[in-house]
């Protein structure tokens, strides 16, 4: 069984939200249901700054003291 949410937004907003699904071919309805969906699968940290630092420890790239990094950069440079 579904619940209705009624939430309020400005023109623009539901402009844009119309944009939005009318490129994926989609009611507004489903796009706000898939985006509410991404949007709660996501890790919980702490907003915007935290989703990038997670968004880049996901890389898994190699981590070192800056100096020496530094010093193995301008040796792979010679």
């Amino acid at each position: 069984m579904s619940t209705r949410l009624q939430v309020l937004i400005p023109p623009e907003l539901d402009a844009r939200l119309r944009k939005a699904a009318q490129r994926n071919r989609m009611s507004k309805g489903e796009w706000v249901r898939r985006t509410l969906e991404d949007a709660l699968r996501q890790p919980e940290i702490g907003g915007a700054r935290s989703d990038a630092l997670t968004r880049l420890a996901s890389l898994e790239a190699p981590t070192s003291n800056i100096d020496k990094m530094l010093s193995e950069i301008e040796t792979g440079r010679s």
